[in-house]
């Protein structure tokens, strides 16, 4: 078991034997009780599958692995899908410093869909080459993310193969929550704002 898996059941029988003591003790406090919905599990299952990725590309990186006594590791091969995946993550990885150049100068807004939009802004009508530039990375970053976001469903047992809607709306909240101060974020209803 997973130390989040741990943490989140301990957080969890914490809670129950709280209120168990509460309701023995009679009627102290009126308390209010927040349960964590399917949502929140969903974006910890998410969040949960590009970790793994990040630890798998890490170890396609390195030079070479030994074991505890000092011995070259022999390289495992690995299944096409999970290596799509990883060489998504480290696309994104070569891209995010300008990714997050185009979100910051509102070429490119967080959609509701969990894709990036590109957004004209005087650059990009007076530069055509970094127009095409700005639309081809964003175009990538998309592609990137449709690998991954597919990769989560077919790894998550909490995952069938049509949630792909469920898993991308999951993922466009992920997106607007880590979002940064003045970029671009489109809401649930389709609008538009600027992030406070």
């Amino acid at each position: 078991m997973s130390d989040h898996k741990r943490w989140t059941a301990a957080r969890g029988l914490g809670a129950a034997l709280c209120m168990v003591f509460l309701a023995a003790c009679g009627k102290l406090v009126d308390v209010n009780v927040t349960v964590v919905d399917q949502k929140t599990a969903l974006e910890n299952q998410i969040l949960g599958s590009y970790e793994e990725l990040g630890d798998e590309m890490l170890l396609l990186a390195s030079v070479r692995s030994v074991d505890e006594e000092g011995k070259l590791k022999s390289v495992q091969a690995v299944p096409p899908g999970k290596m799509k995946a990883i060489r998504a993550l480290q696309r994104q990885e070569f891209n995010r410093d300008d990714i997050q150049g185009f979100k910051q100068g509102g070429i490119a807004g967080e959609g509701n869909d969990g894709f990036l939009v590109f957004f004209e802004n005087a650059q990009t009508r007076e530069d055509e080459a970094f127009a095409k530039f700005a639309a081809t990375l964003i175009e990538e970053e998309n592609e990137d993310r449709l690998v991954l976001l597919e990769r989560a469903i077919a790894t998550s047992p909490s995952f069938k193969e049509g949630d792909l809607p469920k898993v991308k709306k999951i993922f466009a909240s992920l997106n607007r929550d880590n979002a940064k101060k003045g970029e671009k974020i489109q809401q649930e209803d389709g609008s538009w704002v600027v992030k406070p």
